[in-house]
């Protein structure tokens, strides 16, 4: 009896980039010129080895450098190119880019930050409304263009937040119960007909090319 072959899905790989001086400590919004910290570039190694057995079929990244960076260790093991992909950049705290955190979390703005930011736009910049609506369409543009493939996205934590909420249909408000680390993989699979489907979170040891049996 021959056995049926399981419908193709498309996954998509979301990684955050790795540390930088500022991690923690600063809100950085899309300031340019932040780099990755010796303790991130050892994260993007260790995100390239973990890759090793999965047949990418693409890697894009946000064009912030801490992002870029992070991907090119990946990218030097594939042979494949690193494709700017706007849709997967940080979202734009507009007046708050550069804020310390510890100042930010004095204000009484920030109480809607962490408990309702589906209510939220940063002051001259982002919704996270707008970020949802921004990173959900480029995942549908890349999943689109690689069927059945396997994509890793660089990006930044809280456009993976954001896209990982909207893959299992929960609410935004729910943004600060999910941890994503840096240099840490999260996926979700995006079945031929059907809802998508989250396999991992906040993935920061382990191989990784078990992703890739189906």
């Amino acid at each position: 009896m021959a056995t049926r072959k399981p419908p193709a899905r498309t996954l998509l790989l979301l990684i955050r980039h790795g540390r930088t001086p500022t991690t923690g400590l600063v809100l950085p919004g899309r300031a340019p010129g932040l780099h990755l910290a010796p303790a991130g570039e050892r994260e993007a190694e260790s995100v390239a080895e973990r890759l090793e057995g999965l047949p990418l079929a693409a890697i894009y990244a946000s064009p912030l450098e801490r992002a870029c960076e992070t991907a090119a260790p990946t990218a030097s093991r594939t042979g494949l190119a690193v494709l700017p992909e706007p849709g997967l950049s940080e979202l734009d705290a507009g007046d708050w880019t550069g804020e310390k955190l510890a100042k930010l979390a004095r204000r009484t703005e920030w109480a809607a930050v962490q408990q309702a930011p589906s209510t939220f736009r940063f002051p001259g910049g982002d919704s996270f409304v707008d970020l949802q609506a921004r990173v959900a369409g480029a995942l549908d543009r890349l999943r689109a263009a690689h069927p059945g493939g396997i994509v890793a996205c660089f990006s930044h934590a809280d456009p993976i937040k954001v896209a990982l909420i909207h893959a299992v249909g929960s609410h935004l408000d729910a943004l600060a119960r999910l941890a994503v680390d840096t240099g840490s993989v999260s996926a979700i699979a995006y079945p031929e007909a059907g809802a998508p489907v989250v396999v991992l979170t906040n993935s920061t040891r382990g191989p990784l090319a078990y992703l890739g049996e189906g």
